[in-house]
């Protein structure tokens, strides 16, 4: 889709509202495109983004990606999850029976292995005070859960006398003020807000032009191309799960689980460095998803 068309055919509010309604990476390197909000020494901290529409190719303003990230005998265990691709995966096979076992010791080792929703859009960054080197540019923004639902919440508000947004728009979306702080030493985001309805950065449509030309691809966060074989994973999971070392690869630092369902057979700021540390980390996950 051209910038031209994209300010013709008016809101997608309806196109994702009716995505919402229809379902509800890479490891080893740092990828530069991506920006995170910064924690102070604190345990405050806070930023002004603003999520961009649609990249050219794309059909949804954000890419969706099932991950899991749990410590066994033999090191750390973090992948991305073929259930993203609507496959078969190896852990969330082993997940479903230990479940069904009907052991509650079972139960709890499928709790601390489930799978975790991730999801990328392309941000504009309008305000970072910890690192001011990112503002004016566009980024991926990775989020979890409690993000979204706040985007969901301004698609689908909950009061008859408010009105619905779409926040990926550049002319009628809005601003977003996020604040995050640490509770019981997990970030929180309770305290981020939208702003009200604006042209981003009250630009001219040239300028929005030359942000839109800057966006990237999210097709590549679900393309099977960047994701590991079957085999590939259950040899990981194997190794795991046993006791050989297995050296851990990166570790995402907002961990932020979904719920898992018994009858599907589907943060904190860093992973936890002690066997202690990893139990109390996975153990304060509420709800469970293979």
């Amino acid at each position: 889709m051209s910038f031209k068309s994209l300010k013709s055919q008016g809101s997608l509010l309806s196109k994702l509202n009716a995505e919402l309604n229809k379902t509800e990476g890479k490891s080893g390197y740092i990828d530069e495109r991506l920006w995170k909000p910064t924690m102070g020494k604190d345990g405050v901290g806070s930023a002004v983004i603003r999520f961009l529409p649609c990249a050219e190719g794309n059909e949804m303003p954000w890419a969706k990606v099932w991950s899991h990230a749990f410590q066994g005998p033999g090191g750390w265990y973090i992948e991305n999850s073929l259930t993203t691709l609507g496959q078969q995966d190896p852990i969330s096979e082993l997940n479903r029976q230990l479940w069904n076992s009907g052991i509650d010791s079972d139960k709890e080792v499928a709790r601390k292995q489930k799978r975790k929703l991730s999801y990328y859009s392309n941000v504009y960054v309008i305000k970072d005070p910890a690192n001011p080197q990112f503002e004016g540019r566009v980024m991926l923004y990775k989020y979890g859960k409690k993000i979204h639902d706040k985007i969901i919440e301004q698609m689908q508000p909950e009061f008859d006398d408010q009105e619905a947004i779409d926040p990926f728009d550049f002319w009628k979306g809005a601003d977003f003020n996020l604040r995050l702080k640490k509770v019981a030493g997990y970030w929180n985001y309770d305290s981020s807000a939208f702003a009200r309805p604006s042209t981003l950065g009250g630009f001219n449509d040239e300028k929005l032009e030359s942000i839109y030309d800057q966006m990237h691809d999210l097709n590549e966060f679900t393309n099977s191309k960047n994701f590991k074989t079957y085999a590939e994973l259950q040899t990981r999971l194997t190794a795991v799960l046993n006791t050989r070392p297995v050296a851990p690869e990166v570790r995402d630092e907002e961990m932020e689980y979904d719920d898992p369902t018994p009858a599907t057979a589907a943060v904190k700021e860093t992973a936890p460095t002690s066997s202690e540390d990893t139990y109390s980390y996975f153990d304060t996950l509420a709800n469970e998803n293979f």
